[in-house]
């Protein structure tokens, strides 16, 4: 299968897309199901992510989205247009006054599900996390 390259609005309703467009591409390599679920979870947090935080929900910005089987990897670029952040600073989920907040999980899924995560911060803006799982 090709590759896959989505801009996306800054809205959650292009999640839908970005879940089905991962789902077909992995269930054509015939991956299993709870393996493409864990997956889905990973690249759903960073969308996420790259829409609420990257690009405070601005519908004039947008969420690219690559995904890319080679060999026996997956890897999946989601770049936002937003200002960037320190990955350092994120408060630690396992903190005993973090335990029981609804949020600040995501990055915690995000490398539980994939082999490598990795952010990088272009001179250009915005933050592009790079996910890859060997298949």
């Amino acid at each position: 299968m090709p590759p896959i390259q989505l801009d996306l609005a800054s809205r959650l309703e292009v999640l839908q897309e970005v879940q089905a467009k991962l789902s077909l591409m992995l269930a054509a390599r015939g991956i299993d199901p709870d393996e493409v679920d864990n997956i889905g979870v990973a690249v759903r947090e960073s969308v996420v992510n790259a829409i609420k935080h990257g690009n405070s929900l601005d519908g004039a910005k947008q969420v690219h989205v690559q995904m890319a089987i080679e060999s026996d990897q997956l890897e999946v670029v989601v770049r936002d247009e937003g200002r960037g952040f320190d990955p350092d600073s994120l408060p630690d989920p396992f903190a005993p006054e973090n335990l029981l907040k609804p949020e600040g999980r995501g990055m915690l899924m995000m490398r539980s599900f994939m082999d490598d995560v990795d952010f990088s911060f272009p001179h250009s803006g915005g933050t592009v996390v790079r996910l890859r799982k060997r298949l």
